[in-house]
């Protein structure tokens, strides 16, 4: 087989062939994970400081209103006492009216033979 002279085997270049490019090239895309883990946790930390500084002021609020309304509450009653008198002479003076021709009727007595006070549980608007 030596003397086969038709057959010519393939061999490197010389300096042989280029090195295989195997390794990844990509370019350096946005921040690195620290930076960003970094940002997030600023964000977070500024976010809840946020949301604590407002429930601070949600409470302040609620205190606020609640004490107002301890302090108005004694007008409010002033006014209900003033109106429900106002409604019972009303109701005195319509019965006075209507019961005029009945000799003896007394207005606003109670039909009760009791001394305790009971309110008018019947309201005429």
């Amino acid at each position: 087989m030596s003397g086969f002279h038709g057959f010519r085997q393939d061999m490197p270049p010389p300096g042989g062939y280029e090195p295989i490019k195997y390794k990844r090239n990509l370019p350096v895309r946005g921040f690195g994970g620290a930076v960003v883990f970094s940002a997030v946790t600023a964000i977070c930390v500024f976010g809840f400081w946020r949301v604590g500084k407002a429930n601070g002021e949600k409470r302040e609020l609620k205190r606020e209103q609640a004490w107002s309304r301890i302090n108005i509450v004694p007008l409010l009653l002033a006014e209900q006492d003033r109106d429900a008198y106002r409604r019972q002479q009303a109701a005195l003076s319509r019965e006075k009216e209507i019961m005029k021709d009945y000799p003896g009727w007394e207005a606003g007595k109670s039909a009760y033979n009791s001394s305790r006070y009971t309110p008018n549980t019947i309201v005429v608007l």
